[in-house]
Protein backbone atom coordinates (compact mmCIF):
# COMPACT_ATOMS: atom_id res chain seq x y z
CA UNK A 1 0.00 0.00 0.00
CA UNK A 2 1.03 3.77 -0.43
CA UNK A 3 2.57 5.73 2.53
CA UNK A 4 1.20 8.76 0.93
CA UNK A 5 -0.69 10.84 3.79
CA UNK A 6 -2.97 13.84 2.88
CA UNK A 7 -3.51 16.59 5.67
CA UNK A 8 -6.43 18.74 4.95
CA UNK A 9 -5.83 21.16 8.39
CA UNK A 10 -8.55 23.21 9.16
CA UNK A 11 -7.66 27.17 9.63
CA UNK A 12 -9.11 27.00 13.34
CA UNK A 13 -10.50 24.51 15.54
CA UNK A 14 -11.84 24.65 19.36
CA UNK A 15 -10.43 22.14 21.76
CA UNK A 16 -10.94 21.66 25.36
CA UNK A 17 -8.39 18.65 25.90
CA UNK A 18 -4.71 20.11 26.76
CA UNK A 19 -3.23 17.21 24.67
CA UNK A 20 -3.84 17.98 21.37
CA UNK A 21 -3.41 15.32 18.27
CA UNK A 22 -3.55 15.43 14.83
CA UNK A 23 -7.36 13.89 14.38
CA UNK A 24 -8.50 17.58 16.22
CA UNK A 25 -7.47 19.72 14.15
CA UNK A 26 -7.36 17.53 10.33
CA UNK A 27 -8.52 15.22 8.32
CA UNK A 28 -6.11 12.63 7.26
CA UNK A 29 -6.27 9.89 4.81
CA UNK A 30 -4.12 7.16 3.88
CA UNK A 31 -4.64 3.55 1.96
CA UNK A 32 -2.49 2.16 4.51
CA UNK A 33 -5.48 2.47 7.97
CA UNK A 34 -2.61 1.26 10.17
CA UNK A 35 -0.68 4.36 9.14
CA UNK A 36 -3.55 6.57 8.95
CA UNK A 37 -4.79 5.53 12.60
CA UNK A 38 -1.59 6.13 13.27
CA UNK A 39 -1.17 9.50 11.93
CA UNK A 40 -4.00 10.58 13.84
CA UNK A 41 -3.18 9.99 17.02
CA UNK A 42 0.19 11.53 16.57
CA UNK A 43 0.42 13.91 19.62
CA UNK A 44 1.38 17.51 17.64
CA UNK A 45 0.73 19.68 20.69
CA UNK A 46 0.57 20.17 24.82
CA UNK A 47 -1.04 22.90 26.35
CA UNK A 48 0.62 24.05 29.59
CA UNK A 49 -1.36 27.15 30.57
CA UNK A 50 -4.48 26.86 32.38
CA UNK A 51 -6.31 29.84 30.75
CA UNK A 52 -8.08 30.17 27.30
CA UNK A 53 -6.13 31.09 24.66
CA UNK A 54 -5.09 31.05 20.72
CA UNK A 55 -2.08 28.90 19.36
CA UNK A 56 -1.05 29.83 16.09
CA UNK A 57 1.09 27.03 14.65
CA UNK A 58 2.36 25.88 11.44
CA UNK A 59 1.45 23.20 9.00
CA UNK A 60 4.96 22.59 8.75
CA UNK A 61 5.94 21.67 12.01
CA UNK A 62 3.27 19.58 12.19
CA UNK A 63 4.69 17.26 8.72
CA UNK A 64 8.61 17.25 10.69
CA UNK A 65 6.70 15.67 13.42
CA UNK A 66 5.31 13.00 10.87
CA UNK A 67 8.40 12.26 9.35
CA UNK A 68 10.40 11.76 12.82
CA UNK A 69 7.69 9.34 13.11
CA UNK A 70 7.82 7.65 10.55
CA UNK A 71 10.67 8.49 7.75
CA UNK A 72 9.11 6.64 5.06
CA UNK A 73 6.24 8.82 4.56
CA UNK A 74 5.00 11.33 1.99
CA UNK A 75 3.46 13.86 2.95
CA UNK A 76 0.69 15.83 0.74
CA UNK A 77 -1.11 19.27 2.15
CA UNK A 78 -4.48 20.09 0.76
CA UNK A 79 -5.39 22.32 3.79
CA UNK A 80 -3.85 25.24 5.89
CA UNK A 81 -0.56 26.41 5.73
CA UNK A 82 -0.95 27.57 9.32
CA UNK A 83 -3.55 27.07 11.70
CA UNK A 84 -5.32 28.20 15.15
CA UNK A 85 -6.02 26.08 18.12
CA UNK A 86 -8.55 27.81 20.35
CA UNK A 87 -8.03 26.20 23.65
CA UNK A 88 -11.47 26.62 25.97
CA UNK A 89 -10.95 25.18 29.37
CA UNK A 90 -13.16 22.48 30.09
CA UNK A 91 -16.00 23.70 32.47
CA UNK A 92 -20.04 22.59 32.73
CA UNK A 93 -22.59 24.77 31.05
CA UNK A 94 -24.09 27.64 32.12
CA UNK A 95 -27.55 27.28 30.82
CA UNK A 96 -28.84 30.03 32.86
CA UNK A 97 -26.01 32.57 31.70
CA UNK A 98 -26.56 31.56 28.08
CA UNK A 99 -29.92 31.92 28.06
CA UNK A 100 -29.68 35.43 29.93
CA UNK A 101 -27.28 36.63 27.23
CA UNK A 102 -29.69 35.15 24.16
CA UNK A 103 -32.74 37.18 25.89
CA UNK A 104 -31.20 40.31 26.35
CA UNK A 105 -29.24 40.16 22.65
CA UNK A 106 -32.99 39.20 21.51
CA UNK A 107 -34.49 42.26 23.08
CA UNK A 108 -31.50 44.60 21.52
CA UNK A 109 -32.07 43.52 18.30
CA UNK A 110 -35.79 43.90 18.49
CA UNK A 111 -35.70 47.52 20.27
CA UNK A 112 -32.86 48.90 17.73
CA UNK A 113 -34.70 47.11 14.82
CA UNK A 114 -37.70 48.73 15.65
CA UNK A 115 -36.43 52.15 16.16
CA UNK A 116 -34.79 52.06 12.52
CA UNK A 117 -37.81 51.08 11.03
CA UNK A 118 -39.95 53.79 13.04
CA UNK A 119 -37.12 56.10 12.20
CA UNK A 120 -37.28 55.22 7.99
CA UNK A 121 -41.40 55.51 8.81
CA UNK A 122 -41.09 59.22 10.04
CA UNK A 123 -38.79 60.31 7.63
CA UNK A 124 -40.20 59.01 4.53
CA UNK A 125 -43.84 60.32 6.16
CA UNK A 126 -44.98 57.15 5.34
CA UNK A 127 -48.15 57.40 6.89
CA UNK A 128 -48.45 61.04 5.29
CA UNK A 129 -48.27 59.05 2.37
CA UNK A 130 -50.86 56.40 3.04
CA UNK A 131 -53.13 58.72 4.08
CA UNK A 132 -53.06 60.90 0.74
CA UNK A 133 -53.15 57.68 -1.72
CA UNK A 134 -56.15 56.23 0.85
CA UNK A 135 -57.90 60.06 0.36
CA UNK A 136 -57.09 59.83 -4.00
CA UNK A 137 -58.77 56.55 -4.33
CA UNK A 138 -61.01 56.05 -1.40
CA UNK A 139 -62.52 59.70 -1.83
CA UNK A 140 -62.80 59.66 2.14
CA UNK A 141 -60.50 60.37 4.96
CA UNK A 142 -58.30 57.56 6.13
CA UNK A 143 -58.73 56.32 9.73
CA UNK A 144 -55.16 55.66 10.02
CA UNK A 145 -55.96 51.74 10.29
CA UNK A 146 -56.76 50.74 6.82
CA UNK A 147 -55.96 47.51 4.08
CA UNK A 148 -52.48 49.75 3.40
CA UNK A 149 -51.22 49.88 6.74
CA UNK A 150 -52.32 46.36 7.20
CA UNK A 151 -50.44 45.25 4.19
CA UNK A 152 -47.33 47.22 4.80
CA UNK A 153 -46.60 45.55 7.96
CA UNK A 154 -47.48 41.92 6.60
CA UNK A 155 -45.42 42.06 3.81
CA UNK A 156 -42.37 44.15 6.08
CA UNK A 157 -43.02 40.96 8.40
CA UNK A 158 -42.33 38.74 5.29
CA UNK A 159 -39.47 40.68 3.65
CA UNK A 160 -37.76 40.58 6.63
CA UNK A 161 -38.06 36.52 6.91
CA UNK A 162 -37.57 36.20 3.66
CA UNK A 163 -34.24 38.06 3.25
CA UNK A 164 -32.81 36.69 6.34
CA UNK A 165 -33.79 33.13 5.18
CA UNK A 166 -34.46 31.87 8.89
CA UNK A 167 -37.36 31.82 11.46
CA UNK A 168 -36.54 30.13 14.76
CA UNK A 169 -35.09 27.18 13.82
CA UNK A 170 -36.66 26.71 10.42
CA UNK A 171 -35.39 28.28 7.04
CA UNK A 172 -37.18 28.85 3.88
CA UNK A 173 -34.09 27.13 2.10
CA UNK A 174 -30.34 25.35 2.20
CA UNK A 175 -28.61 28.75 1.41
CA UNK A 176 -26.93 30.08 4.29
CA UNK A 177 -28.34 33.35 5.94
CA UNK A 178 -26.91 36.87 5.58
CA UNK A 179 -25.96 36.55 9.16
CA UNK A 180 -24.43 33.44 8.97
CA UNK A 181 -22.14 34.91 6.09
CA UNK A 182 -21.27 37.72 8.45
CA UNK A 183 -20.44 35.81 11.20
CA UNK A 184 -18.10 33.67 9.26
CA UNK A 185 -16.46 36.41 7.29
CA UNK A 186 -16.05 38.06 10.32
CA UNK A 187 -14.71 34.95 11.91
CA UNK A 188 -12.21 33.76 8.80
CA UNK A 189 -10.95 37.93 8.95
CA UNK A 190 -10.19 37.30 12.76
CA UNK A 191 -8.30 33.91 11.73
CA UNK A 192 -6.08 35.58 9.27
CA UNK A 193 -5.24 38.42 11.49
CA UNK A 194 -3.71 36.24 14.47
CA UNK A 195 -2.35 34.47 11.78
CA UNK A 196 -0.54 37.23 9.83
CA UNK A 197 0.10 39.26 13.53
CA UNK A 198 2.40 36.11 14.51
CA UNK A 199 4.30 35.96 11.63
CA UNK A 200 5.40 39.69 11.93
CA UNK A 201 8.75 40.45 12.72
CA UNK A 202 8.50 43.74 13.78
CA UNK A 203 8.23 44.93 17.85
CA UNK A 204 6.78 48.29 17.10
CA UNK A 205 3.24 48.82 16.85
CA UNK A 206 2.36 49.49 12.90
CA UNK A 207 -1.35 50.37 13.46
CA UNK A 208 -2.66 53.05 15.40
Amino acid sequence: MSKTVYLNISQITEVRHKDIQLKDVADVYCDDTAIMNKCKALRIKTIHLDRNKRYIEKTLDVIKKLMEMDSTLQINNVGEVDFIIDYHKPKSPMWVWQWTKTIFVCIVCFCGASFAIMTFNNDASVTDVFKEIYRIIMKQESSGFTILEVSYSVGLTIGIVGFFNHFAKYKINTDPTPLEVEMRLYEDNISKTLIQNDGRKETDIDVS
